[in-house]
């Protein structure tokens, strides 16, 4: 069913998100891993702000950007136990069908799985997809970056362990790594996998910040910045 008032369908969008923000913060507030509900708060900031300057669906992207994660498989039994338990939702509360699949279809593909996601269908799912990526980037980028590889039980960095060059789907969820190494096993690779024009322009950016951020790391690590009192 699909409402016709113009007032009655802003209503009902609000409405909407507001109910989606508290099955977030529900499902989320506790999450200790980088993808917790403030992520997907931020996510759906970076989403409208790049919605409207693209002239997308502010309605899907920010839906989208609020319930992404509550999908995520990292935080569920399985990838299809977390699409369903999103989709249960969608379909409680969204009566538009087009825009319930829609926004289905951009959780379901967003991820980055070791990079072996097909592209992204639709406009709104390219600005979704860049704004969870550009909170990847960054200084909030490496915080989470941290707070992940604790939370999966990963050192912080071997240097005789290198990063894998290229890295499966069950790899990427499964097989111990470092901290650092996921650096350059994802993180840095995100800004060449941008895909709106405003999405680069950030990207670029926080991935500076991030490779400064690694350059003091590994000077520090090394001893070699510093002043040492005599």
């Amino acid at each position: 069913m699909i409402i016709s008032n113009p007032l009655a369908r802003v209503f009902m969008s609000v409405h909407i998100i507001h109910l989606a923000e508290q099955f977030a913060k529900e499902q989320l507030q506790h999450d200790s891993s980088g993808h917790d509900w403030w992520h997907c708060h931020r996510v759906r900031q970076m989403a409208l702000r790049i919605a409207k300057k693209e002239g997308a669906d502010e309605f899907v992207c920010e839906l989208a950007a609020l319930l992404h994660d509550v999908a995520d498989e990292k935080l569920n039994t399985s990838k299809e136990a977390g699409i369903m338990k999103v989709r249960q939702w969608l379909e409680t509360h969204v009566k538009d069908a087009h825009k319930l699949e829609h926004v289905l279809d951009i959780i379901a593909t967003l991820s980055y799985n070791g990079g072996h996601h097909p592209p992204m269908k639709t406009l709104e799912g390219q600005i979704v997809q860049d704004a969870d990526r550009l909170d990847a980037l960054g200084a909030i980028g490496i915080a989470r970056a941290f707070a992940y590889a604790g939370w999966k039980g990963h050192i912080l960095y071997d240097p005789e362990a290198k990063p894998r060059e290229v890295i499966s789907a069950h790899e990427y969820r499964n097989e111990k790594g470092t901290a650092i190494n996921h650096f350059y096993e994802k993180l840095l690779k995100l800004k060449d996998t941008m895909n709106t024009e405003w999405g680069k322009r950030i990207a670029l950016q926080r991935h500076q910040v991030m490779e400064q951020y690694l350059a003091q790391f590994y000077q520090e690590w090394d001893s070699s910045v510093g002043n040492l009192e005599d």
